[in-house]
Protein backbone atom coordinates (compact mmCIF):
# COMPACT_ATOMS: atom_id res chain seq x y z
CA UNK A 1 0.00 0.00 0.00
CA UNK A 2 3.15 2.90 0.45
CA UNK A 3 4.77 1.13 -2.43
CA UNK A 4 1.59 2.14 -4.44
CA UNK A 5 1.05 5.27 -2.81
CA UNK A 6 4.88 6.75 -3.02
CA UNK A 7 4.25 5.93 -6.97
CA UNK A 8 1.00 7.85 -7.64
CA UNK A 9 2.63 10.72 -5.50
CA UNK A 10 5.66 10.97 -7.81
CA UNK A 11 3.36 10.61 -11.29
CA UNK A 12 0.91 13.81 -9.83
CA UNK A 13 4.61 15.86 -8.88
CA UNK A 14 5.61 14.67 -12.78
CA UNK A 15 2.63 16.06 -13.86
CA UNK A 16 2.82 19.60 -12.27
CA UNK A 17 4.27 22.23 -14.60
CA UNK A 18 7.68 23.67 -13.39
CA UNK A 19 7.14 27.75 -13.04
CA UNK A 20 10.71 29.93 -13.11
CA UNK A 21 10.35 32.82 -10.29
CA UNK A 22 12.07 35.80 -11.36
CA UNK A 23 13.49 39.00 -9.35
CA UNK A 24 11.29 42.11 -10.10
CA UNK A 25 14.63 44.25 -8.68
CA UNK A 26 16.23 45.91 -12.17
CA UNK A 27 19.68 43.64 -13.43
CA UNK A 28 22.53 46.06 -12.26
CA UNK A 29 24.79 46.49 -14.91
CA UNK A 30 28.95 46.95 -14.58
CA UNK A 31 29.62 50.90 -15.79
CA UNK A 32 31.13 51.23 -19.04
CA UNK A 33 34.17 52.97 -19.48
CA UNK A 34 33.38 54.49 -23.07
CA UNK A 35 30.21 56.08 -22.08
CA UNK A 36 32.07 58.26 -19.79
CA UNK A 37 34.83 59.05 -22.30
CA UNK A 38 33.31 62.34 -24.12
CA UNK A 39 32.75 63.69 -20.63
CA UNK A 40 36.60 62.86 -19.53
CA UNK A 41 37.58 64.98 -22.98
CA UNK A 42 35.00 67.68 -21.65
CA UNK A 43 36.71 67.92 -18.88
CA UNK A 44 40.22 67.63 -19.89
CA UNK A 45 39.23 70.58 -22.67
CA UNK A 46 37.59 72.68 -19.57
CA UNK A 47 41.28 72.32 -17.43
CA UNK A 48 43.04 73.34 -20.26
CA UNK A 49 41.63 76.46 -21.35
CA UNK A 50 41.63 77.44 -17.52
CA UNK A 51 45.09 76.87 -17.39
CA UNK A 52 46.00 78.14 -20.45
CA UNK A 53 43.33 81.38 -19.11
CA UNK A 54 44.63 81.87 -15.56
CA UNK A 55 47.97 80.13 -15.52
CA UNK A 56 50.20 83.29 -14.66
CA UNK A 57 52.65 83.43 -17.89
CA UNK A 58 55.41 86.47 -18.08
CA UNK A 59 54.44 87.13 -21.81
CA UNK A 60 50.54 87.63 -21.19
CA UNK A 61 50.65 89.68 -18.24
CA UNK A 62 53.18 91.78 -19.45
CA UNK A 63 52.25 95.37 -19.04
CA UNK A 64 51.53 98.13 -21.48
CA UNK A 65 53.68 100.97 -21.40
CA UNK A 66 53.62 104.43 -23.76
CA UNK A 67 56.56 105.66 -21.94
CA UNK A 68 59.13 102.81 -21.77
CA UNK A 69 61.47 102.14 -24.77
CA UNK A 70 60.42 98.98 -26.97
CA UNK A 71 61.02 95.77 -25.14
CA UNK A 72 60.46 91.95 -24.59
CA UNK A 73 59.17 92.35 -21.45
CA UNK A 74 56.17 94.92 -22.28
CA UNK A 75 53.88 95.86 -24.79
CA UNK A 76 54.32 98.93 -26.75
CA UNK A 77 51.37 101.29 -28.33
CA UNK A 78 52.15 101.36 -31.97
CA UNK A 79 49.86 103.37 -34.54
CA UNK A 80 48.71 102.03 -37.90
CA UNK A 81 49.97 103.50 -41.05
CA UNK A 82 48.80 102.15 -44.11
CA UNK A 83 46.88 98.15 -44.51
CA UNK A 84 46.81 97.52 -48.24
CA UNK A 85 45.45 94.34 -50.21
CA UNK A 86 48.48 92.46 -51.67
CA UNK A 87 47.27 89.32 -52.51
CA UNK A 88 44.76 86.61 -51.85
CA UNK A 89 44.38 86.82 -47.93
CA UNK A 90 47.52 89.03 -47.26
CA UNK A 91 48.24 92.51 -46.81
CA UNK A 92 51.35 94.58 -46.48
CA UNK A 93 50.87 96.08 -43.10
CA UNK A 94 52.73 99.62 -41.99
CA UNK A 95 53.32 100.41 -38.56
CA UNK A 96 54.78 103.44 -36.26
CA UNK A 97 56.52 102.94 -33.09
CA UNK A 98 57.29 106.45 -31.42
CA UNK A 99 60.96 107.05 -32.51
CA UNK A 100 61.82 108.10 -28.91
CA UNK A 101 60.91 104.60 -27.70
CA UNK A 102 63.29 102.97 -29.87
CA UNK A 103 65.91 100.85 -28.20
CA UNK A 104 69.17 103.09 -27.81
CA UNK A 105 71.93 101.77 -30.20
CA UNK A 106 74.74 99.23 -28.03
CA UNK A 107 78.69 99.43 -28.67
CA UNK A 108 78.79 95.91 -28.23
CA UNK A 109 75.35 94.34 -30.07
CA UNK A 110 72.26 96.20 -31.66
CA UNK A 111 69.16 94.36 -30.06
CA UNK A 112 67.98 94.37 -33.69
CA UNK A 113 69.89 91.07 -35.10
CA UNK A 114 69.41 90.63 -38.61
CA UNK A 115 66.38 88.41 -37.90
CA UNK A 116 64.03 89.57 -35.39
CA UNK A 117 60.98 89.48 -34.60
CA UNK A 118 58.25 91.04 -32.45
CA UNK A 119 54.78 89.76 -30.79
CA UNK A 120 51.47 91.33 -31.45
CA UNK A 121 48.81 91.01 -29.71
CA UNK A 122 44.93 90.71 -30.32
CA UNK A 123 43.47 92.78 -27.67
CA UNK A 124 40.05 91.50 -28.27
CA UNK A 125 40.90 88.24 -26.77
CA UNK A 126 44.66 88.84 -25.13
CA UNK A 127 46.21 86.28 -27.84
CA UNK A 128 50.03 87.08 -29.03
CA UNK A 129 51.70 86.00 -32.25
CA UNK A 130 55.04 86.82 -33.71
CA UNK A 131 55.65 88.36 -37.09
CA UNK A 132 58.87 89.56 -38.56
CA UNK A 133 59.12 92.76 -39.99
CA UNK A 134 60.12 92.67 -43.43
CA UNK A 135 63.00 95.77 -43.55
CA UNK A 136 63.39 95.90 -39.63
CA UNK A 137 63.03 98.99 -38.21
CA UNK A 138 63.94 102.43 -39.76
CA UNK A 139 64.73 105.54 -37.84
CA UNK A 140 61.64 106.65 -37.64
CA UNK A 141 60.13 103.61 -35.82
CA UNK A 142 58.21 102.01 -39.11
CA UNK A 143 57.74 98.64 -39.62
CA UNK A 144 56.59 96.64 -42.53
CA UNK A 145 54.94 93.47 -41.80
CA UNK A 146 53.58 90.72 -44.53
CA UNK A 147 50.19 89.15 -43.19
CA UNK A 148 48.23 86.49 -44.65
CA UNK A 149 44.86 85.85 -42.96
CA UNK A 150 43.98 82.31 -41.98
CA UNK A 151 40.67 80.35 -41.32
CA UNK A 152 41.77 79.44 -38.08
CA UNK A 153 43.75 82.47 -37.45
CA UNK A 154 42.34 84.73 -34.86
CA UNK A 155 45.36 87.38 -34.97
CA UNK A 156 45.90 87.58 -38.23
CA UNK A 157 42.19 87.72 -39.50
CA UNK A 158 42.29 90.98 -36.55
CA UNK A 159 45.20 92.55 -38.47
CA UNK A 160 43.36 92.13 -41.34
CA UNK A 161 40.85 94.67 -39.89
CA UNK A 162 42.76 97.13 -38.70
CA UNK A 163 42.77 100.84 -40.47
CA UNK A 164 44.89 104.05 -40.50
CA UNK A 165 45.44 105.52 -37.14
CA UNK A 166 44.02 102.90 -34.94
CA UNK A 167 46.27 101.20 -32.32
CA UNK A 168 48.26 97.94 -31.93
CA UNK A 169 50.66 96.98 -29.23
CA UNK A 170 53.67 94.82 -29.54
CA UNK A 171 56.70 93.80 -27.76
CA UNK A 172 60.20 92.94 -28.62
CA UNK A 173 62.45 92.63 -30.67
CA UNK A 174 63.23 88.82 -30.02
CA UNK A 175 66.31 87.39 -31.91
CA UNK A 176 65.27 84.38 -34.26
CA UNK A 177 68.90 84.04 -35.22
CA UNK A 178 71.99 85.76 -34.80
CA UNK A 179 74.16 86.08 -37.98
CA UNK A 180 78.02 86.00 -38.26
CA UNK A 181 79.92 87.01 -41.11
CA UNK A 182 81.86 84.57 -43.81
CA UNK A 183 81.20 81.38 -41.09
CA UNK A 184 79.13 79.51 -43.88
CA UNK A 185 79.92 78.96 -47.50
CA UNK A 186 76.62 78.78 -48.41
CA UNK A 187 73.10 79.53 -47.06
CA UNK A 188 70.21 77.89 -48.07
CA UNK A 189 66.77 79.32 -46.79
CA UNK A 190 63.88 76.53 -47.52
CA UNK A 191 59.86 77.08 -46.76
CA UNK A 192 57.43 75.43 -48.87
CA UNK A 193 53.35 76.55 -49.31
CA UNK A 194 52.65 74.08 -45.85
CA UNK A 195 54.74 71.06 -47.83
CA UNK A 196 58.23 70.77 -48.31
CA UNK A 197 61.45 72.50 -49.69
CA UNK A 198 65.19 72.21 -49.81
CA UNK A 199 68.64 73.98 -49.88
CA UNK A 200 72.09 74.49 -51.10
CA UNK A 201 76.03 75.10 -51.48
CA UNK A 202 79.01 75.91 -49.39
CA UNK A 203 80.60 78.95 -47.40
CA UNK A 204 76.52 79.23 -48.63
CA UNK A 205 73.41 79.87 -46.78
CA UNK A 206 69.93 78.37 -48.14
CA UNK A 207 66.37 78.80 -46.81
CA UNK A 208 63.08 76.93 -48.33
CA UNK A 209 60.13 79.39 -47.42
CA UNK A 210 56.32 79.22 -48.41
CA UNK A 211 53.98 81.92 -48.41
CA UNK A 212 54.77 84.56 -45.60
CA UNK A 213 57.32 82.31 -44.33
CA UNK A 214 59.77 84.06 -46.80
CA UNK A 215 59.62 87.23 -44.25
CA UNK A 216 62.98 86.12 -42.01
CA UNK A 217 65.13 85.77 -45.53
CA UNK A 218 63.85 89.03 -46.79
CA UNK A 219 64.78 90.50 -42.99
CA UNK A 220 68.12 88.98 -43.63
CA UNK A 221 67.95 89.86 -47.30
CA UNK A 222 67.46 93.80 -46.39
CA UNK A 223 69.62 94.15 -44.00
CA UNK A 224 72.82 92.07 -44.25
CA UNK A 225 72.77 90.61 -48.39
CA UNK A 226 71.92 93.35 -50.24
CA UNK A 227 73.92 95.68 -48.44
CA UNK A 228 77.33 93.64 -47.56
CA UNK A 229 79.59 93.92 -50.66
CA UNK A 230 82.41 91.81 -48.89
CA UNK A 231 80.37 88.82 -48.12
CA UNK A 232 81.62 86.00 -49.53
CA UNK A 233 78.43 83.77 -48.72
CA UNK A 234 76.43 82.65 -51.22
CA UNK A 235 72.30 82.75 -50.47
CA UNK A 236 69.72 80.27 -52.00
CA UNK A 237 66.26 81.02 -51.48
CA UNK A 238 63.60 78.17 -52.41
CA UNK A 239 59.95 79.04 -52.15
CA UNK A 240 57.11 77.74 -52.53
CA UNK A 241 53.36 79.29 -52.92
CA UNK A 242 49.87 77.60 -53.98
CA UNK A 243 49.49 79.77 -57.42
CA UNK A 244 51.60 82.40 -59.30
CA UNK A 245 48.92 84.52 -57.40
CA UNK A 246 49.97 83.88 -53.99
CA UNK A 247 53.63 84.68 -54.64
CA UNK A 248 54.84 87.41 -52.67
CA UNK A 249 53.98 90.90 -53.99
CA UNK A 250 55.96 93.14 -55.80
CA UNK A 251 57.80 94.83 -53.35
CA UNK A 252 59.04 91.64 -52.23
CA UNK A 253 60.05 89.88 -55.26
CA UNK A 254 60.98 92.61 -57.71
CA UNK A 255 64.15 93.50 -55.04
CA UNK A 256 64.83 89.88 -54.67
CA UNK A 257 65.25 89.43 -58.52
CA UNK A 258 66.47 92.32 -59.26
CA UNK A 259 69.33 91.65 -57.27
CA UNK A 260 70.00 87.60 -57.83
CA UNK A 261 69.96 88.92 -61.37
CA UNK A 262 72.57 91.32 -61.00
CA UNK A 263 74.61 89.25 -58.92
CA UNK A 264 74.30 85.66 -59.88
CA UNK A 265 77.35 84.67 -57.32
CA UNK A 266 75.61 86.09 -54.17
CA UNK A 267 71.86 84.96 -54.62
CA UNK A 268 70.12 82.31 -56.30
CA UNK A 269 66.02 82.70 -56.49
CA UNK A 270 64.38 78.95 -57.26
CA UNK A 271 59.66 79.24 -57.11
CA UNK A 272 57.73 76.35 -56.91
CA UNK A 273 53.93 76.48 -57.68
CA UNK A 274 51.94 73.75 -56.88
CA UNK A 275 49.28 74.85 -59.49
CA UNK A 276 49.55 77.25 -62.74
CA UNK A 277 46.19 78.01 -62.74
CA UNK A 278 45.00 81.43 -62.44
CA UNK A 279 47.24 84.37 -63.81
CA UNK A 280 51.18 84.27 -64.88
CA UNK A 281 53.67 85.24 -62.95
CA UNK A 282 55.21 88.90 -63.64
CA UNK A 283 57.88 88.81 -66.40
CA UNK A 284 60.40 89.78 -64.06
CA UNK A 285 60.44 86.63 -61.89
CA UNK A 286 62.42 83.48 -62.82
CA UNK A 287 59.60 81.17 -64.44
CA UNK A 288 58.14 78.78 -61.13
CA UNK A 289 58.87 75.21 -61.39
CA UNK A 290 55.62 72.92 -61.23
CA UNK A 291 55.45 70.85 -57.67
CA UNK A 292 56.63 70.88 -54.47
CA UNK A 293 60.35 71.09 -52.69
CA UNK A 294 61.49 68.01 -51.88
CA UNK A 295 64.82 66.00 -52.03
CA UNK A 296 65.77 65.99 -55.83
CA UNK A 297 65.22 69.74 -55.55
CA UNK A 298 67.80 70.24 -52.45
CA UNK A 299 70.47 67.69 -54.45
CA UNK A 300 69.72 70.40 -57.78
CA UNK A 301 70.06 73.64 -55.50
CA UNK A 302 73.30 72.07 -54.04
CA UNK A 303 74.61 71.16 -57.62
CA UNK A 304 74.96 66.95 -56.18
CA UNK A 305 76.10 64.26 -58.76
CA UNK A 306 73.04 62.42 -58.17
CA UNK A 307 73.29 60.03 -61.31
CA UNK A 308 73.51 56.16 -60.42
CA UNK A 309 73.38 53.60 -62.75
CA UNK A 310 70.39 51.17 -63.42
CA UNK A 311 72.13 48.21 -61.53
CA UNK A 312 73.10 50.09 -58.66
CA UNK A 313 69.35 51.56 -58.20
CA UNK A 314 67.99 48.09 -59.14
CA UNK A 315 70.32 45.76 -56.96
CA UNK A 316 72.69 48.12 -54.90
CA UNK A 317 72.43 51.45 -52.33
CA UNK A 318 73.97 54.46 -54.08
CA UNK A 319 76.27 57.19 -52.09
CA UNK A 320 74.82 60.22 -51.47
CA UNK A 321 77.27 62.68 -52.32
CA UNK A 322 77.54 65.26 -50.15
CA UNK A 323 78.87 68.98 -50.56
CA UNK A 324 82.40 70.25 -49.93
CA UNK A 325 82.03 73.43 -48.67
CA UNK A 326 80.44 74.53 -45.25
CA UNK A 327 76.23 74.54 -45.53
CA UNK A 328 73.80 75.89 -43.38
CA UNK A 329 70.10 75.22 -43.95
CA UNK A 330 67.10 77.20 -42.63
CA UNK A 331 64.09 76.34 -42.53
CA UNK A 332 60.72 78.09 -41.43
CA UNK A 333 57.14 77.42 -41.88
CA UNK A 334 54.64 75.73 -40.35
CA UNK A 335 55.12 72.37 -38.34
CA UNK A 336 54.47 70.04 -41.21
CA UNK A 337 56.68 71.64 -43.68
CA UNK A 338 58.92 71.71 -41.00
CA UNK A 339 58.90 68.23 -40.03
CA UNK A 340 58.95 67.16 -43.82
CA UNK A 341 62.11 69.08 -44.68
CA UNK A 342 64.28 68.74 -41.59
CA UNK A 343 62.10 66.69 -38.64
CA UNK A 344 59.80 68.21 -35.92
CA UNK A 345 60.80 70.03 -33.42
CA UNK A 346 61.52 69.04 -29.99
CA UNK A 347 59.99 69.67 -26.40
CA UNK A 348 59.56 73.17 -25.66
CA UNK A 349 60.14 74.13 -29.06
CA UNK A 350 63.91 72.90 -28.96
CA UNK A 351 65.53 71.81 -32.38
CA UNK A 352 65.14 68.70 -32.17
CA UNK A 353 67.04 66.17 -34.09
CA UNK A 354 67.26 66.51 -37.87
CA UNK A 355 64.99 64.23 -40.07
CA UNK A 356 62.53 64.38 -42.95
CA UNK A 357 64.45 65.44 -46.23
CA UNK A 358 67.81 67.00 -45.02
CA UNK A 359 68.22 64.02 -42.40
CA UNK A 360 67.88 61.33 -45.05
CA UNK A 361 70.55 63.78 -46.78
CA UNK A 362 72.90 62.86 -44.15
CA UNK A 363 73.10 66.71 -42.80
CA UNK A 364 73.58 67.14 -38.83
CA UNK A 365 72.42 69.51 -36.41
CA UNK A 366 75.52 71.87 -37.07
CA UNK A 367 73.93 72.20 -40.87
CA UNK A 368 69.74 72.84 -39.91
CA UNK A 369 68.50 75.36 -37.74
CA UNK A 370 64.54 75.55 -37.82
CA UNK A 371 62.95 78.59 -37.57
Amino acid sequence: MNIARQRLVCRVHRSIPRVRFHSTRPKTRRPSFSRYVPLSVAAGATVGLSFYFFYPDASRSAPTSATNPLSPRNFTPTKVISNEISGPDTKLLELVVPPELLPAPDSSESPFAPIWSVYIKDDDIQVERPYTPLEGVDEDGRMLFWIKKYPKGEVGRWLHSKTPGESIELRGPLKTWQWKEDEWDEVVMVRPYFKALPLRRPYLFTKVSGGTGITPFYQLFHSVISRSSDCKTRFTLLHSSRTPADLPPPRIMDNLSTFATQNPDRLRLELFVDSREGSSPPSNLPAPHLGRIGKNAVEQCLGLNTKTSFWIRMFGKSEVSKPTGKVLFLVCGPDPMVSAIAGPFGRNLSQGPVGGVLGEMGFTSGQVYKL
